[in-house]
């Protein structure tokens, strides 16, 4: 330690640098030892900064809270643009329901954690920021901690909430997948049945998309163009050749293309819309327009053309530009037919059919600069962090509590990352965040968050958690981690039948926990839990963000 005090004189930046260092490093390894199979994770981190400092390695307070603070921004603006796309879309249909079970978890917990902390005569920080740790919420922690500093209550009360929490965390995490192992044996699951049935369930109504060859029988069509064919627009199917009676080629079809009895075309749809279509047009042809001579082709192309973002596929206007037709556009996972409504965004992939000339005019057009999709846009980024920020700073007075609510440095930018994400652009800038960059972002905020909580708090960890006050504080997490999953999960189960994948998830992401997360997929042999953790994840956040300030001010 003689060394690290000369340091500390000599160099303390360099000093910080080295403790900060060592936290990691050993939270890491500390993260990755399992037990029964089950690890810490990046948690691993918190607790290694708690032993240091209760060793006596502890950087600069002032350094110590401006990361701490900075790394908890930086990963839930992560988070929030990786969350953003399909957080309102996870509204709709089955999402509302699981949301709905996701805010009874955190009421419930909530509940639990103030009649247990009520019993014990704990103090009120130390209830809120139990409630952070023993539902695995670290944002919920930074929170309370930010409220608490706020109010400008007594400095040891500041430090009391990361203790309760630490007290928790661990078996909370035990607690969670115990509880799924519960459910699952109470309720004689076959997980691999469950996941057959939850595949069957997510395809239903969503159909593949097919092409139809079709010869023009209908008379009433004869001069009629495309764009005005009866049914068209309703179907949502698109043509995308066309081959005139009596033509040997091919040529690409655009909503001014004029058909005329005899004549082939290719439409694309789902099976149901084509067959409906067919109706309109005449009879199914043999022969195959993808093979029959011609100079068409087809072309996937990538929008980067951040003048285009935000437009409809219609307002592009590439069949009368480039005399080209959008089939089909690729977003993420999913495929839709290029219906004229539909709004593009940043990284949305077009399949075009046309000639080559025409190919490359609109392909110049678009963009197609697939290496920007691996960009950081720091401009952007930074620009969220700051009105995230601003947000957070913002007072909501809700009544009842002597002091108003902020979201904070926890749930400002979090709010922000989501509707930025979704919206894709800010003015000029695009809102767009590469996995990778996310990913790293995230696991480094997040580093940085948990190595400072526990350099900050770990002096007094040992005295407080080891002492009959703390297992008291390890019992009453336990209860505020099991009791609400178990309730939730017989009543979703049970009255709604719902899927194990699904319920999983639902568990996983309401207690905000990947290593559950990770957990459920392991036991199920697939991702399909991911899908209700990504539908539930971002709206439990919130909640457990602002549940633990108002917890701090309950009384």
């Amino acid at each position: 330690m003689s060394f690290l005090q000369q340091l500390r004189l000599e160099a303390p930046v360099a000093c910080d640098l080295l403790i900060f260092s060592i936290v990691v490093l050993a939270g890491i390894g500390l993260g990755n030892i399992r037990v029964a199979g089950i690890r810490l994770g990046v948690a691993g981190v918190l607790f290694a900064g708690l032993a240091a400092s209760h060793f006596g390695l502890r950087p600069e307070p002032g350094t110590a809270h401006f990361l701490k603070d900075f790394g908890l921004v930086l990963f839930v603006f992560a988070l929030g643009m990786q969350m953003g796309p399909g957080f309102f879309a996870s509204l709709r249909r089955q999402g509302r329901l699981l949301n709905g079970y996701a805010f009874a978890l955190v009421a419930g917990g909530a509940l639990v954690a103030l009649l247990g902390g009520w019993m014990l005569d704990m103090p009120l920080p130390a209830i809120a920021c139990l409630f952070a740790g023993a539902t695995t919420n670290t944002p919920a922690l930074g929170a309370a901690q930010q409220a608490l500093t706020a109010a400008h209550v007594d400095a040891a009360l500041v430090t009391l909430p990361a203790l309760s929490y630490a007290a928790t965390y661990p078996l909370a995490i035990v607690g969670i997948i115990l509880s799924l192992i519960l459910l699952r044996t109470f309720f004689k699951v076959d997980v691999a049945q469950e996941a057959d049935l939850f595949r069957q369930e997510q395809g239903a109504g969503v159909e593949p998309l097919l092409r139809m060859n079709l010869r023009v029988e209908n008379a009433n069509l004869q001069g009629v163009a495309i764009a005005n064919v009866p049914g068209i627009h309703e179907t949502g199917v698109v043509i995308s050749r066309h081959r005139a009676v009596g033509a040997d080629e091919v040529t690409a079809a655009t909503p001014d293309t004029r058909l005329h009895v005899g004549d082939l075309i290719m439409a694309v749809g789902t099976q149901a819309h084509l067959d409906q279509f067919r109706l309109v047009i005449g009879s199914v042809s043999t022969e195959n327009l993808m093979k029959a001579p011609g100079s068409i082709t087809y072309r996937r192309v990538v929008i980067t053309n951040k003048r285009l973002l935000g437009k409809t596929v219609r307002e592009l206007g590439l069949e009368h530009l480039h005399n080209v037709t959008v089939t089909r556009l690729s977003r993420g996972d999913l495929i839709f037919t290029a219906l004229p409504d539909l709004k593009l965004q940043f990284g949305d992939m077009l399949q075009l059919v046309g000639d080559e000339d025409s190919l490359n005019n609109a392909t110049r057009h678009l963009g197609n600069a697939v290496q920007l999709l691996q960009e950081t846009k720091f401009a952007a980024i930074f620009t969220g962090i700051l009105l995230g920020v601003l947000l957070g700073l913002y007072p909501f007075q809700i009544a009842g509590l002597p002091a108003p609510v902020r979201l904070g440095l926890a749930g400002g930018p979090l709010v922000m990352a989501i509707l930025l994400s979704h919206l894709g652009r800010l003015g000029p800038m695009v809102m767009h965040m590469p996995l990778n960059a996310n990913r790293a972002l995230r696991e480094l905020g997040i580093i940085l968050f948990l190595a400072n909580v526990g350099l900050l708090s770990g002096e007094k960890f040992a005295a407080t958690v080891f002492s009959a006050q703390g297992l008291q504080w390890v019992l009453l997490g336990i209860f505020v981690t099991m009791l609400p999953l178990l309730v939730i999960g017989f009543i979703a189960r049970k009255f709604h039948r719902v899927n194990f994948m699904t319920l999983s998830g639902l568990l996983s992401g309401g207690m905000t926990d990947p290593p559950a997360l990770a957990f459920a997929t392991t036991m199920a042999r697939c991702d399909s839990p991911a899908i209700a953790y990504a539908a539930v994840y971002p709206l439990t956040m919130l909640l457990r963000i602002i549940t633990a300030q108002i917890l701090v001010q309950f009384g």
